[in-house]
């Protein structure tokens, strides 16, 4: 029974500290106008949920973490056939990497990269299959009020709606040229550095925002007690909420200073002894609970806190590494390679998975095998 309580209890605290950062990147990207094709909790896979416009919402089979697929964030530049296959599915409404390579002289392994790079824009769907061959088929187009006005700044008339898998006509080149150019302008690569620092920081902060928001319930309106160690009385005491916003700024700062002593080789290993994983959580948030609402409020914030200011370390595939790879092209003034780019994610995700498995590991010591001794 202790075990389940513990997995609902951090099932339910990191799915909404989740959902509150992906949220976070989620309306950021919509209010630039970006594409977002997936809203799901949980890790890739197979999924339950709705579709609302162009994104589905949901949750997947594993409920651990979360993500909003923005659409256009994929490294490299843009395929030199992308356009060419978009065109051949948008007059079809449908076809298959085989039909398009025929029918266009064009190679497989080119066609398949231009499908993949429309898939990650949100211009295509996942494919069906008809007589062994994977049909991909032309995404709806339900256009927001938010989409339509930034097309109109930039010249592009903004096509009618259409459903899913529903062929296009274009009466002369520059009106394909004109589609083309309304798919690329909901595109991630397609919008100023500053607003994709915004997107990209915009779940951080939404994780601080709620943690300052907690502080200011806890010590303003449900107040905490505080013991008066003269007398040994307990006082239940209330603080205005400049002093709850004040407190909560000074634990993002003992947040921070935390991750700075991860690079520290004199303060690491203590660091990350203090650190929990998902086991952890899962136990101090049982436990917390336990203790009342002020308890459990006050763990939620701290490891919202927690969560923002981690992802803001500068290594993929956090926020705060893919943060950094953006300052770096800006300084350049240029994009860094696919090759360069799948090689730093590739680097960052080791480092974040060997992080984890230690730390998982460190948990179920501390946790599990400490309990049974």
């Amino acid at each position: 029974m202790d075990v389940l309580l513990m997995i609902i209890y951090a099932t339910l605290s990191l799915g909404f500290l989740v959902f509150i950062h992906e949220g976070g990147h989620f309306l950021a990207a919509r209010a630039f106008g970006v594409r977002v094709s997936e809203f799901m909790i949980g890790l890739p896979g197979p999924s339950l949920g709705f579709t609302r416009g162009e994104t589905r919402f949901g949750v997947t089979a594993v409920l651990l973490g979360g993500y909003a697929r923005i659409c256009g964030m994929e490294p490299g530049e843009i395929h030199p056939h992308t356009k060419d296959v978009l065109r051949f599915i948008a007059t079809h409404g449908e076809a298959s990497v085989n039909q398009v390579a025929q029918e266009c002289s064009l190679p497989v392994e080119d066609v398949v990269a231009a499908f993949e790079q429309l898939e990650d824009w949100g211009s295509i769907k996942s494919p069906r299959k008809v007589n062994n061959d994977a049909v991909f088929q032309l995404a709806a187009c339900l256009p927001s009020a938010r989409v339509k006005k930034r097309c109109s700044k930039q010249g592009i008339l903004v096509p009618a709606q259409r459903a899913q898998g529903e062929a296009m006509s274009f009466c002369s080149d520059s009106a394909f040229e004109n589609f083309y150019r309304y798919e690329l302008a909901q595109q991630y690569r397609s919008i100023p550095f500053w607003k994709r620092s915004v997107i990209l920081v915009a779940g951080v902060a939404v994780n601080l925002l709620f943690g300052l928001l907690a502080f200011v319930v806890i010590y303003s309106i449900l107040g905490v007690d505080v013991v008066n160690h003269a007398t040994g009385e307990v006082v239940h005491r209330f603080l205005n909420p400049l002093q709850s916003i004040q407190a909560g700024f000074s634990f993002i700062g003992m947040a921070v200073v935390s991750v700075l002593h991860l690079f520290n080789p004199q303060t690491a290993a203590e660091t990350v002894q203090n650190s929990a994983s998902v086991i952890g959580i899962a136990v101090i948030s049982k436990t917390a609970a336990e203790h009342g609402l002020v308890s459990f409020l006050s763990f939620m914030a701290m490891i919202s806190v927690s969560l923002g200011v981690m992802n803001l370390i500068p290594i993929p595939p956090l926020d705060g590494g893919r943060f950094a790879l953006e300052v770096v092209q800006k300084l350049m003034g240029r994009n860094l390679g696919k090759r360069i780019m799948n090689g730093v994610s590739t680097v960052g995700v080791v480092i974040f998975i060997a992080f984890f498995v230690f730390m998982f590991m460190h948990d179920i010591q501390r946790f599990v095998l400490g309990a049974l001794q």
